[in-house]
């Protein structure tokens, strides 16, 4: 990624070791570990204060069924709701069908949120704990996960923003995005403005394939004349990584400052990730054949139908009787689990 005046230009390598042209530890993959270790570490120092039905010793087993359920939930998410055609995508390349190549991004957060709930609660039934308590626990630690997914989206060069209004393309801010890639779109403006650079990069090499691939291979002068031919565009990325990961965490903090009844986190999880995901997505660019309600896309529409379910789950467990869990700040007496064990 290259910070110059006008904006900034992405040339970030999605692999942080790449071992054959294919395969190797991707930064993508990083990010989702950095979001589960988070997890790991948060969850063990709510169940050292006794305020909640999991023990230290639980967090692993609870991590796995959570992991678990994000990268199939968020696979399938992905697969169903966005890019079906991976369903009979299969190739001579390991891991031989493209509903398993996870390794090449593409990801859904409505799909991966679906897989946890469905996991959650059939560790909650085996351990003997109200699900909607282990559920709260799991949405109060899953901010920085997403967060950090969106921040992979970013290295990826994924789920790009919309384009900046044309009066700000002369001159766009420097938290703009522009991608070298635009220029292998048959449908890039005016190739000819491309053709003084054809000097600069490898002639063996097809142009403009050539300028892409000098871009990302560290020629900062190639990215200096380029810049100025590309579109700028929002960086719905970081606006989602600051919605999903600082923003939803600080709601979910403030809601549970004080002990609530199990299911009030997950409501409010809900409800807080749907309004903040219509809110990043007005900046997010548009997705081809995808199943739409007039102008509103999937995307929309289960963040709408999020905010609803949380609603009601809200109401009826506001209302409903039965122990306070939790509590950041102000901490009740320890409740016992229904196997008549405490939380410590």
């Amino acid at each position: 990624m290259n910070l110059i005046a006008e904006s900034y230009v992405h040339t970030i390598d999605p692999f942080a070791i790449q071992l054959t042209d294919t395969f190797g530890l991707r930064w993508y993959g990083l990010a989702y570990m950095a979001g589960f270790v988070i997890a790991w570490i948060v969850m063990r120092k709510m169940a050292s204060t006794g305020r909640f039905l999991l023990t230290r010793s639980m967090v692993g087993d609870l991590m796995t069924w959570s992991i678990v359920g994000v990268l199939v939930g968020g696979r399938l998410g992905h697969v169903l709701f966005y890019e079906p055609s991976l369903l009979w995508k299969f190739t001579s390349e390991i891991p031989f069908w493209g509903v398993l190549e996870i390794h090449r991004g593409g990801m859904a957060s409505h799909g991966g949120i679906l897989g946890v709930i469905i996991a959650c609660t059939i560790f909650a039934i085996r351990r003997s704990i109200p699900p909607m308590h282990v559920l709260d626990i799991v949405a109060f630690v899953a901010p920085p996960g997403l967060g950090l997914g969106r921040m992979a989206n970013l290295v990826n060069a994924e789920h790009r923003g919309e384009p900046l209004p044309e009066s700000m393309q002369a001159n766009p801010p420097w938290w703009s995005v522009k991608y070298p890639d635009e220029v292998l779109d048959p449908a890039y403006a005016d190739p000819s403005r491309l053709e003084p650079l054809r000097m600069m990069v490898d002639p063996s090499m097809e142009f403009p394939q050539s300028l892409y691939v000098a871009a990302y291979s560290g020629r900062q002068d190639v990215v200096d004349a380029l810049s100025p031919m590309l579109t700028a565009h929002y960086p719905s990325q970081v606006f989602q990584f600051i919605s999903d990961g600082i923003i939803l965490w600080a709601v979910l903090a403030i809601a549970w400052l004080k002990p609530r009844r199990a299911g009030v986190i997950s409501a409010w999880f809900l409800m807080a990730y749907g309004v903040l995901r219509i809110l990043t997505e007005q900046y997010r660019g548009r997705i081809d054949d995808v199943f739409m309600i007039g102008p509103v896309e999937m995307p929309e529409l289960l963040s709408i139908l999020m905010i609803l379910v949380g609603m009601l789950l809200l109401l009826i467990f506001t209302r409903a009787k039965g122990p306070l869990y939790g509590g950041l700040l102000e901490g009740g007496p320890v409740n016992p689990r229904p196997d008549g064990s405490t939380g410590r």
